[in-house]
């Protein structure tokens, strides 16, 4: 019998390897760099260079991605996602009514396609009209203010209200205050869906950690009993979780629907949206702004690679699948990227993610004051690169007896994520300041050329690289949403100004946090709470300056 739950309190020897392979790789990066300058300025050099050409050409990469990305994330928005949805009530009649067209819209040639295959055999399509949407919104102790958005844009959803099912997962841990919001927010919005549901998650559970998880987990079982005895099938369910500050865009539901009827192996799918942290971008400091962007890209880039691409934050997976595992993981602080891999090795590597080219706003990073916000800003990162803990349970799982999934696509999938976690520490922080370790560490380097004009050939590719930087700036004034009234015009320009502060932000916030993490890891001093990025609001920032004043 295969265990699929990470492990609590002590592991075995296999597992704790595992654990500190990330960190020994990455801080191993470093300690390689200054081992070849001491005895061979030229291998240092050799070793820095093929590091900053791989960069070079992944940054290449990375710019194209966007790009089209973006296009495509657009063009998908446009998209009546509804109508297309509603064509497989009948798709007999609308493969013949669309048979025909020339109509170059997005993903309509592959429509025409799917309406074809429904109307050859249209039992092997569920009819859309049977799904319903069950939402779990994840809250600790949130205010109203930032709950209420996330609650109206479910509102103003496309999808059949009547289909939609809300739940407010909400902490007992989070106090009296989310709990009168919770009560609130059902009275307010209870009559605009099927049901909205409040649901409390008792602390101090068994077999937990201080997580999302765990709260997201305890909503998901209260729903399994409450759709049995409903008598709605599990197959029928789609199920979609948001953090207390997320707003899918109103197509969100139609479009996940659309990708699950349309995929014959739906059960074993999950859906994943592009996280835009656009919501606040306006109100945040610049170094968040340029984190948030940078993360905004990430997930565009990400969409666009589908053979390397794993849950984040929210997406949406068939209820059928989490019943059948037992929904998300307990004990981790990282259940959206873990459930990846737990899904991968529960279905037997038979699993994967299916990219939907459409928004969910979520915000960056703000608190109450300029400091706090700074440091929520790392803590945050710090929690998303602790997900350098699933190497070991990749691992562990990959490189053993009681394997259940090809050896050959595990292996990839292992050498991708060690990879991802390892480049995330190391690489911005050796392309920065490499270039002068061996000058600073050995006298010979300056008698070799190689090592000598080294600094003065990063800085050349740093200027060619700044290519894809303009491009970069580019696209994100096409993601941001208009300027509030409240900013004069000089604000614009402050975001353009703000991208001076890339390197540093890299260093200062990416690298930082995952070596921090990944550290911990090594020493076997796991994360195991679930520290909450602070909702904050331009009024309760004001509020807080008023009551320091």
């Amino acid at each position: 019998m295969i265990d699929f739950e990470l492990p609590l309190g002590k592991r075995t020897l296999k597992y704790r390897l595992f654990e500190m392979l990330p960190a020994t790789i990455s801080y191993g990066a470093f300690v390689l760099l200054i081992v070849l300058s001491l005895f061979s300025p030229l291998l240092a050099a050799i070793y820095l260079m093929l590091i900053i050409i791989t960069m070079l050409v992944k940054s290449i990469g990375i710019v194209y991605h966007t790009i089209k990305g973006h296009n495509r994330l657009i063009r998908s928005q446009k998209t009546d996602w509804a109508q297309r949805v509603q064509d497989f009530e009948d798709p007999i009649t609308s493969y013949e009514a669309h048979k025909n067209s020339h109509s170059r819209a997005y993903g309509m040639r592959q429509h025409i396609d799917n309406l074809r295959l429904a109307a050859a055999d249209p039992t092997a399509f569920p009819k859309p009209s049977d799904i319903y949407q069950l939402i779990i919104v994840a809250a600790y102790n949130e205010s109203y203010e930032v709950i209420k958005p996330t609650f109206q844009s479910l509102v103003d959803s496309t999808y059949d209200k009547q289909k939609m099912v809300v739940v407010l997962a909400y902490e007992e841990r989070g106090g009296d205050d989310i709990e009168k919001t919770a009560i609130r927010l059902q009275k307010e919005f209870g009559k605009k869906f099927y049901e909205v549901i409040i649901v409390k998650h008792p602390r101090d559970m068994p077999d937990e950690v201080v997580g999302k998880g765990g709260n997201i987990t305890f909503a998901g079982k209260f729903m399994q009993q409450w759709f049995k005895e409903k008598g709605i099938a599990y197959k029928n369910i789609m199920v979609t979780t948001l953090d207390s500050d997320n707003r899918p865009h109103t197509s969100y539901f139609d479009y996940t629907t659309y990708e699950y009827i349309t995929n014959e192996d739906r059960k074993h799918l999950a859906y994943q949206p592009i996280a835009l942290f656009v919501n606040n971008i306006w109100d945040v400091p610049a170094p968040m702004r340029v984190v948030a962007t940078g993360n905004t890209f990430w997930n565009i880039i990400s969409a666009m690679r589908p053979h390397s691409m794993r849950n984040f934050a929210s997406h949406s997976q068939p209820m059928e699948a989490l019943v059948e595992m037992g929904f998300w993981s307990t004990r981790t602080i990282v259940e959206d990227g873990h459930q990846f891999w737990r899904s991968y090795f529960y279905f037997n590597g038979k699993y994967a993610v299916q990219p939907m080219y459409i928004p969910i706003y979520q915000d960056a990073v703000l608190d109450v004051t300029y400091r706090k916000t700074l440091k929520a800003q790392f803590i945050q990162l710090r929690r998303w690169m602790y997900g350098a803990s699933d190497i070991a349970y990749i691992g562990s799982h990959l490189f053993s007896s009681k394997r259940n999934v090809p050896f050959f696509g595990g292996l990839v999938w292992f050498f991708i994520a060690l990879d991802g976690y390892v480049t995330a520490a190391s690489v911005s922080i050796i392309v920065a300041v490499g270039g002068w370790v061996p000058l600073l560490i050995n006298a010979q380097a300056y008698r070799d050329v190689v090592a000598h004009q080294l600094p003065d050939v990063i800085s050349a590719i740093q200027q060619i690289a700044l290519i894809g930087v303009i491009v970069m700036v580019y696209q994100a004034f096409k993601l941001l949403p208009p300027r509030p009234e409240r900013y004069r015009r000089h604000r614009t320009v402050g975001m353009v100004l703000q991208w001076v502060l890339m390197p540093l932000t890299a260093i200062a916030y990416l690298s930082a946090a995952a070596l921090y993490s990944q550290g911990r890891l090594f020493l076997g001093k796991y994360l195991v709470k679930f520290d909450v990025t602070t909702k904050a609001t331009v009024a309760s920032r004001l509020d807080a300056r008023k009551n320091k004043a």
